[in-house]
């Protein structure tokens, strides 16, 4: 474990969670209790699925599909479809009665925030109505987080009011880009670009939101350590009680 953990890079608490989770495999020989060897082959997978976690931010259950689902493919194969695959099955098919999302365990007071902000919309009213997939994906992803570990504390359902506002500007930047640049050419092929666009734009903002925030988040993360470490040295030693 100690071998494992150096060559990849990877703490042992962490390799050991990713095997209570079933993305590795256990010892492929225990001689003693406390001692046991590793498949030196484990250390590619271990340093893929924290590449899938930095830079994806993939939940460990996606992971280890991904991962059981191309067992033999390289890393760069596997992180080249991880992102593609995440979105696949995070879309939803069909739409959703209000009451079947409630059935399925989304808060009423988080989808009532959430319809006030227009971040979803209902067509009609009552438990019978219904949400587009589109609206259905939102809330799953939003469930996908709180079912990783980022509860309303952290990520308030009313924070994704300000995630609107600022897709509306972008949206007028990308409106006004297509208006200018392509329609004026486009002539008949209007609806096939308009298409191509919409995919591009997608595309475009999804890599380069990943190219300016994951370096950032990285860090913030160093500074919070910073930050903890700084006042845990300013904490005054424990003193021994007296017997």
């Amino acid at each position: 474990m100690a071998t494992l953990a150096q060559r990849s890079g990877v703490p042992a608490p962490t390799i050991k969670h990713y095997m209570r989770e079933g993305l590795l495999p256990g010892p492929a020989r225990r001689t003693a209790r406390n001692m046991a060897y590793y498949d030196a082959g484990l250390v590619d997978r271990i340093t893929t699925i924290k590449r899938l976690q930095r830079e994806h931010f993939l939940p460990l259950g996606v992971i280890r599909d991904l991962l059981d689902a191309a067992p033999e493919a390289s890393n760069e194969l596997v992180v080249a479809h991880a992102v593609d695959r995440a979105l696949q099955q995070m879309r939803t098919p069909g739409e959703k009665t209000r009451q079947s999302l409630s059935d399925a365990g989304v808060a009423a007071s988080e989808l009532a925030v959430l319809e006030s902000l227009g971040v979803v919309r209902a067509q009609g009213t009552g438990p019978d109505a219904r949400f587009p997939s589109d609206d259905v994906a939102i809330l799953r992803i939003l469930g996908a987080a709180r079912k990783a570990g980022i509860d309303a504390s952290m990520l308030p359902a009313e924070v994704l009011g300000r995630y609107v506002e600022a897709l509306r500007a972008l949206v007028a930047v990308e409106l006004e880009l297509f208006k200018t640049g392509v329609l004026p050419q486009a002539g008949e092929r209007t609806e096939e670009l308009s298409a191509v666009a919409t995919t591009l734009s997608e595309r475009l903002v999804v890599l380069l939101r990943r190219k300016l925030i994951v370096p950032m988040l990285a860090e913030a993360a160093a500074d919070a350590s910073r930050a903890r470490a700084k006042a845990k040295a300013k904490q005054p030693p424990r003193m021994r009680p007296r017997r």
